[in-house]
């Protein structure tokens, strides 16, 4: 009978208790850069498709990553009201306008128009949205029937999806090679 011996067993096993836990931080840190880089890329699209604005909505987007039923999950979001309107339209014109929306989700739009107040507001609506001015009692009112969604925060987290493979395998990669040597 033939006798061999393993070295390196004990090195080997304190290696592979390591695994869970360098995985599962591979993997958040992982979640972080592909939540950061749809935050990226909605700004890009933000800043590309607004002419009137002060960055108010750009600066608004927040990201974070949380475990939810033992899943490390991304989450990109606006806590500004301007973000839904934009990514959802408003009014009818909204409602009508193509965009991209979540199995299950159905946003209800106002189906009649509405009236802004003209000193309300900073910019001439007439001349960025064409709506008409109306007089009432010697106020002006811009009448709208709402605003076409234009999407940011859709498309940024469509164009993300698609390179998170690459970017957390990337992190996976990187912690063995930190971590266990390469």
């Amino acid at each position: 009978m033939a006798e061999f011996e393993i070295k390196g067993m004990d090195s080997l096993k304190a290696k592979l208790q390591k695994l869970p836990g360098i995985f599962h931080d591979a993997i958040w840190d992982g979640a972080f850069d592909v939540a950061e880089k749809a935050e990226g890329y909605a700004i890009k699209e933000l800043q590309s498709s607004i002419k009137h604005g002060n960055g108010e909505l750009a600066r608004s987007l927040k990201y974070e990553v949380v475990e939810k039923d033992g899943k490390i999950v991304g989450r990109v979001w606006s806590d500004n009201a301007v973000a839904w309107y934009r990514e959802l339209g408003t009014g009818l014109v909204g409602q009508m306008s193509p965009k991209k929306l979540p199995d299950g989700f159905e946003p209800s739009y106002r189906q009649t128009p509405w009236f802004i107040p003209a000193d309300k507001v900073d910019v001439d609506l007439n001349e960025v949205y064409g709506m008409p001015v109306i007089t009432i009692k010697g106020k002006k009112f811009y009448r709208t029937k709402g605003q076409p969604a234009r999407q940011f925060l859709t498309p940024a987290i469509d164009q993300t999806s698609s390179e998170a493979d690459k970017i957390v395998a990337n992190r996976i990669n990187r912690a063995l090679h930190d971590k266990l040597g390469g």
